[in-house]
């Protein structure tokens, strides 16, 4: 149960975005920050893992980067509206590289099936706060 909505609300400070896609993205971050830190834990338990050095690289720097950018996302005092969107624009880029390779390896290995879809799934969560932000 998230209750990323519910602190959103009660925050003192009101979001100058849309509060609908700000709950979205800081979800879909750390939806994608967990799969993507699962799948590299995964590709490493595989048995030709010196194939999948590139997935596990680009896992964990999604991870690093989807975390990030939900804590960011998050803080809702004094808001650097460029910071953000420079944030965001990471985050959509890590997401798309990362679900890119994962996809290559999809039909070998259903983690990375699962993780490509959450990358596309937090990709379209950041583009749409993106555009909310203006």
């Amino acid at each position: 149960m998230s209750h990323v909505q519910d602190m959103l609300r009660t925050h003192p400070v009101e979001s100058q975005v849309d509060m609908e896609a700000l709950a979205a993205c800081i979800e879909a971050c750390f939806d994608c920050a967990q799969t993507c830190t699962a799948c590299a834990d995964a590709c490493l338990s595989e048995p030709m893992v010196q194939d999948l050095v590139r997935c596990i690289r680009l896992n964990l720097d999604c991870a690093d980067v989807c975390e990030a950018t939900g804590r960011l996302v998050s803080r809702q005092t004094a808001v650097e509206k460029r910071l953000w969107r420079d944030q965001l624009q990471a985050c959509l880029t890590a997401c798309e590289v990362c679900g890119a390779e994962c996809e290559r390896h999809a039909g070998m290995h259903e983690h990375c099936r699962v993780c490509a879809e959450a990358c596309r799934n937090c990709a379209e969560a950041c583009r749409r706060l993106l555009n909310a932000t203006g």
